[in-house]
């Protein structure tokens, strides 16, 4: 095997082989360690975001207009609208800010062309509902739906990532609703009135709401744990942080946008980008790199290019083929924007 190729795990020479132990550790961002306990409560997305924890408060400071209109939207409890090109940073705000004001784990609602307001809010699981009456009913010796099956109806109840954020506490939660440019053309308009009201129904809950002990059904948020919803409605006390993310596919309608406090992230530049590296590879990576940092920056004034790309191709060129570095860069770093 030549000295270029050593790097290599799949070699497709047909013949089974036990090199799969040779793979280095993951990249930081790529690290699915599940089961660690997370002492700062911002999970480990977090920390893939973040990259090393302590490092990224001191290497990957936000601008001044970006720290004001953060802040701006922290004081008028109005959602982040953050636009930008792929890879600028959008997702990656929104765990900055509830790690370091410990708002807890981000809430993430990522949305796709199928996305309805429903999905953010809750679902109701009525026919896991219909075959769980059918079974008591069948094993009860008179028949029929038991006396608290009224009190059951929360069981079936899962409120989604916006649901979680509206729920009542002291302290807000941060939500990011990420790439809402791929919605489909209803959902920026269904989102109005929630955001601007801080409250939505659970229909299923209100009907059932006098035959409840104190009004109260018992659900799971989205984050697993049970919480009470009194009434069959969910309010919010402490508004969340919401940051709706977009790579500007699409406009969105004015009185979305008049709701919002709105950021554009530009380009990073050369500073920007070699703090990124640091947080997430260290201070050698990122002293080492510079000239793939300055070629990633010469390329992107025509190219669109995204800061993972550059990440990926630092890790990999350091880790596994330092042979043949600028050729694999440039495969890993290639144009989004390009013809096909």
């Amino acid at each position: 095997m030549s000295e270029s190729s050593e790097w290599l795990i799949y070699r497709g020479i047909g013949e089974p082989h036990d090199d799969v132990p040779r793979l280095p550790p993951p990249p930081p961002w790529r690290d699915f360690a599940g089961g660690r306990e997370d002492e700062s409560g911002a999970g480990e997305s977090a920390d893939r975001r973040l990259g090393i924890p302590g490092r990224v408060a001191e290497e990957h400071r936000p601008g001044a207009e970006e720290l004001e209109m953060i802040n701006a939207a922290l004081y008028l409890r109005r959602p982040l609208l953050v636009t930008g090109d792929p890879g600028a940073g959008k997702s990656t705000l929104a765990h900055s800010v509830a790690r370091e004001l410990e708002f807890g784990k981000v809430l993430r609602w990522p949305v796709v062309s199928r996305t309805t307001l429903q999905d953010g809010l809750y679902h109701y699981d009525a026919i896991a509902r219909l075959q769980d009456v059918q079974i008591a009913s069948h094993a009860a010796a008179g028949g029929g739906e038991s006396a608290d099956s009224a009190q059951s109806v929360g069981s079936y109840i899962r409120l989604g990532p916006l649901g979680t954020a509206l729920l009542p506490s002291d302290r807000p939660r941060v939500l990011l609703i990420d790439e809402l440019d791929k919605s489909d053309i209803d959902l920026p308009n269904d989102l109005l009135n929630v955001l601007e009201e801080g409250e939505f129904a659970v229909p299923e809950l209100e009907r059932i709401a006098d035959r409840l002990p104190d009004g109260e059904a018992v659900v799971l948020d989205h984050d697993g744990n049970k919480v009470r919803i009194k009434g069959g409605r969910v309010q919010c006390r402490a508004f969340p942080f919401v940051v709706l993310t977009s790579n500007g596919e699409r406009d969105f309608p004015a009185p979305l946008m008049r709701r919002c406090v709105h950021l554009e992230l530009g380009r990073p530049d050369h500073k920007r980008l070699a703090a990124f590296v640091k947080a997430h590879l260290g201070e050698e990576a990122a002293r080492s790199s510079e000239d793939l940092i300055t070629h990633f920056l010469e390329r992107s004034r025509s190219e669109l290019l995204a800061t993972d790309q550059l990440l990926n191709a630092i890790y990999l060129t350091q880790t596994a083929a330092p042979t043949g570095r600028d050729r694999l860069a440039d495969l890993l770093i290639q144009r989004l924007d390009r013809p096909r």
